[in-house]
């Protein structure tokens, strides 16, 4: 699936996998290891962001996958998230959809909002929240028609 069908199709929330399609090289080449797991991995859409123009160029939409957080001890350290184009070679899979019912957690309203948490319910999504503290914070649930359609051939599915 290209870039631009996982924008148009994937809801926030969806864990989706990313591939160049070359083979995994043997552990022992630690270094081609490392360069293929930068295109090859999987991560939690947490962000859509359409065309915009800079000046005269105009940049193509694109998306962010939370890939994982390094932690130490209680605190998150690093955040690695991942920004692909819509003109993005690599080929894309939504592996899973967010559950009906199930509550994102967004940092802000409005078009440039992230996805912080995705929680399983409506409580637990306000547990995090009174943990968290995010004073801007916007709850969405997930209905059913987002997590029921499944893309076949770069098409919804009925």
């Amino acid at each position: 699936m290209s870039a631009s069908l996982i924008f148009d199709l994937a809801p926030i929330g969806s864990l989706v996998s990313w591939s160049d399609n070359t083979p995994r090289p043997p552990d022992r080449f630690r270094n081609k290891l490392a360069a293929w797991e930068t295109r090859n991995s999987q991560g939690r859409l947490i962000r859509k962001e359409g065309p915009r123009k800079l000046g005269s160029y105009t940049a193509p939409g694109s998306f962010t996958l939370h890939e994982g957080d390094i932690v130490g001890r209680t605190t998150i350290l690093v955040t690695i998230r991942r920004t692909f184009g819509l003109d993005s070679d690599l080929s894309f899979k939504v592996i899973a959809r967010p559950p009906v019912g199930s509550i994102r957690i967004f940092d802000r309203p409005g078009e440039t909002r992230e996805l912080l948490h995705l929680a399983e319910n409506r409580q637990a999504a306000e547990a995090w929240l009174k943990a968290h503290r995010y004073p801007s914070a916007v709850l969405d649930e997930v209905g059913a028609d987002e997590a029921a359609a499944d893309p076949v051939e770069g098409r919804t599915a009925p």
